[in-house]
């Protein structure tokens, strides 16, 4: 059985990656490194150092494959705002591009990495796949382009896709450096450093905080379950939020407050969907996972 990680280089891809190399699958990686590292791939992956914009590159790779996770893309929300032609190119026509392959490959099944920032910002706590989308950033808009290309693809072409939604993941490999990282590498790199934690805002910001293995065993449910495959797009969260205030006060040291930054206010996962079409629900406590990284 052959495989084909997008991002396969990156925080969650490789850890994706090791899964299934454990599982026995021939695992091909195309990552261009410019987030991922190549130490990240596993050994036993094969890493094609390539972009996701260049189709004619990138089709003979996805070509034979049984599987095809995407989770290639320039993320997050600041990022995009101050460069939304970049990201636009990668997050939307590399995703189009993935899924042309995939569909003229004949996979099984593409499982997209989508984003919880699709939903926006709104007061209505917890967010179900059923709310309508409101994207308050260029980011949050190209990641649910990506959902919309999905579904279209499953209805027009046939090609079985399902759309994950992540809420703010973490664990190892995360990548704690540039003014992008997200809070809780940059917390724990800040204190290592025994330098202020900085919050945008003033802190009372939440987030719905999921483990990185929890977000693995979801794709790999979504690729094997026999309830999706018509683009569905499905929470993948905690179902329980925190405070930015209370991870720094978790994490030690002390606080910093800087300007507040265009994002939603808070997060919260209804995951009802998950357990009903994946049989999928977390399994490692935010204090285990926060454990393991200090």
């Amino acid at each position: 059985m052959k495989a084909v990680v997008t991002g396969g280089a990156g925080f969650i891809g490789s850890h994706l990656t090791d899964a299934l190399v454990e599982k026995g699958f021939d695992v091909q990686v195309i990552d261009d490194l410019s987030q991922g590292k190549k130490e990240n791939v596993n050994p036993k992956a094969t890493l094609h150092v390539a972009s996701i914009c260049d189709y004619e590159t990138i089709a003979p790779i996805v070509k034979g494959a049984d599987y095809v996770f995407h989770l290639a893309a320039l993320p997050r929300v600041q990022y995009s705002i101050e460069h939304p032609r970049e990201t636009s190119e990668i997050n939307v026509t590399g995703t189009l591009n993935v899924l042309i392959a995939a569909k003229e490959a004949g996979v099984k099944r593409v499982i997209y990495s989508a984003s919880s920032s699709a939903y926006g910002d709104t007061d209505a706590m917890p967010l179900r796949e059923d709310m309508p989308a409101n994207p308050i950033s260029p980011y949050a808009l190209q990641k649910y382009i990506g959902e919309l290309n999905c579904r279209l693809f499953s209805a027009i072409y046939g090609l079985s896709t399902v759309s994950l939604r992540y809420f703010n993941v973490y664990g190892s490999r995360q990548d704690p450096t540039g003014p992008y990282a997200l809070v809780i590498g940059r917390f724990l790199l800040l204190k290592k450093e025994r330098k202020p934690l900085l919050i945008t805002g003033d802190g009372t910001q939440t987030r719905d905080f999921t483990h990185v293995r929890d977000v693995v065993r979801a794709n790999l449910l979504a690729m094997e379950s026999k309830n999706v495959g018509n683009g569905e797009v499905i929470n993948i969260g905690a179902g329980k939020n925190r405070s930015i205030n209370e991870i720094a006060k978790y994490i030690g040291g002390s606080i910093e407050y800087i300007e507040k930054r265009i994002e939603p206010h808070d997060t919260l996962a209804d995951i009802s969907l998950a357990k009903k079409l994946l049989d999928w629900e977390p399994m490692v406590p935010f204090n285990d996972g926060i454990k393991e990284l200090l």
